[in-house]
Formats: structure tokens, sequence, C-alpha cells
């Protein structure tokens, strides 16, 4: 009878090596030696022949001396570095130094220019100032002279001759002048006669049988139109010395007169460019003098 084979017996595991059943510390405690060195220790266990003592191989001293030499290298590269290092950040010093000086400098530069701004805006001011004064004052004195045309209140004078007039009660360009030498006394800022305003130059003068204002002919009924104060003009006009002899004038030599004495608004016109000459002296040799007429412009 056969015998019948028993179980099997196991083959033995197989046995892991030891960088993977250590770990890992210990792996590297016991493998810290060197491959190098554990060569070297197989060799001397199994007879191998030691090397040869005495002068250390060539190629260690060219080591050493590679190592020196890029030591030295290092240092040198270093200590160049350093100096450019230093160089550089006292560079950068003055640099910034000079930047800070020349802000410096522009800042008080712009607080000059702000000052003299400021004192300019104030001469500007009281130029303008004055502009605005000089302007009122050519405007008052281009209507007292009679160079621009004016309209405002003021009273109208109509000085009439009788029908039968001769020639010794007819109005003369004498009546008229103290109708008007009146009127400036009594206040009145703007005189034109018939239309022909009045200047500080303007004579009425008899030329034949008319009367001429400005050199031009006027005739009766003559109109005295002056702009002024309504509310004293006309009563100053009869106050003043030449107003009161306009009116006894005009009651010996019988011509008649009325005066209207709230007009509300005249406009006269300004005087003819023939009147509109400045007139001054000047030297001139062997220290006489001669007289020269411009026309304002």
């Amino acid at each position: 009878m056969a015998e019948r084979p028993g179980p099997a017996t196991p083959a033995p595991p197989h046995e892991l090596p030891d960088r993977v059943r250590l770990p890992l510390l210990t792996l590297i405690t016991q493998q810290s030696l060197d491959e190098d060195y554990l060569h070297a220790a197989e060799r001397r266990a199994a007879g191998a022949p030691r090397p040869p003592s005495g002068r250390p191989p060539r190629t260690a001293a060219v080591v050493v001396a590679v190592f020196g030499l890029l030591a030295a290298t290092a240092f040198v590269q270093t200590t160049r570095n350093a100096d450019v290092d230093d160089a550089s950040r006292e560079s950068l010093i003055g640099r910034i130094e000079a930047q800070r000086d020349r802000r410096a400098a522009q800042q008080e530069r712009v607080a000059a220019l702000r000052e003299g701004n400021l004192a300019l805006e104030d001469d500007v001011s009281g130029l303008v100032d004055v502009g605005q004064e000089v302007a009122v004052t050519e405007r008052r004195l281009a209507v007292r002279t009679g160079f621009s045309a004016v309209t405002g209140e003021g009273v109208r004078v109509v000085v009439t001759e009788a029908p039968d007039a001769d020639e010794n009660n007819e109005v003369h360009d004498s009546d008229l002048d103290l109708l008007v030498n009146g009127l400036w006394q009594a206040g009145a800022e703007a005189i034109a006669v018939n239309g022909q305003r009045l200047t500080a130059v303007t004579a009425i003068r008899t030329s034949g049988a008319a009367i001429r204002v400005n050199g031009v002919g006027i005739q009766a009924p003559y109109t005295v139109e002056a702009i002024g104060d309504t509310r004293t003009l006309s009563a100053r006009l009869f106050d003043t010395t030449t107003g009161l002899k306009f009116v006894s004038t005009s009651q010996v030599y019988g011509f008649d007169y009325t005066v209207e004495d709230n007009v509300e608004e005249l406009s006269l016109p300004s005087a003819p460019d023939s009147a509109l000459v400045l007139r001054s002296a000047e030297s001139g040799s062997a220290g006489t003098t001669k007289e020269k007429e411009e026309p304002l412009s």
C-alpha cells in the first residue's frame, strides 16, 4: 500500500535587505562610513597591500593648490566687491544729499516766486483801481469839456426876440454869454446852444447879422439846454450875478425868455471835430514861444 505524501514543508521566506527592514535612522547610523573607507577596510581584511607611505599624491597637491587659489580669488573678489559696495554707497549718499540740497533750493525759489506773485497781484489791483479812477475822471472831463455826447436831466431856456425887434432890441452874443455863464455858475455840467455843444474854448460871437457858436451861425429863437441837478439848477441860475444881469438885460431890451426847469432827459451832442483841438505852448529858439495845435484822436 502506497504511502500518502505528507504535507509539503514550506520554503523559508526570502529575507528582505537591511535597507528595507531597518529604520531610517538606524540605517544612516550603520552606513555612515563612506563607501571608500568600507572598500579600504575590505581590502585590508583580504590582505591587499597598503599604498606606499611617503609623499602625498600629486593629485592631492594639485587639488590643495587649486582650492587655495580659489580661496584667494574669492577673498580678493570679496574684498574688491566690498570696496565697490562702499564706493557705491558713498556715491549714492552723495547723490541723495545733492538732490536734497537741490530740492531745498527749489522750494526756496518757489517761495520767493510766490511772494513775488503776491506783490504783483497787489500792484495789479492797485493799477486797476487807479485805472478805474482815471476812467471816471476822463469821462467826467469829457462831459465837462464837451468832448463826448451826454444825456441827463436838466433845464431848457428858450430866448426869443420881439417880432418887431430892431437892431437895438435883438438878442446879442453878449446876452447869450450872460445866460451861459450863469448856468455854469449854477452848477451845469454840460451846455448846448441851438444844438452846438459848448467847450472850454467855445466862443459865442456875432458875425455880421448872425450869432456864431463853434463857427456855426444860429438864429432866434435861441434854445439853451443845460444838464444838471433840476432841483437846484434853475433856482441858482437867478441867484448868480450873471444870471441876474441876464434878467435885467432882457427887461431893458425887451426880448423874452422861458425856463423849463424840470426836463427829465436832455441829449447833448459832442463838440464838432473842429473844436476838439489841444492847444499847448513849447519853447522855441531865442527864448521865444510858439503855439501848437494838435487835433485830439
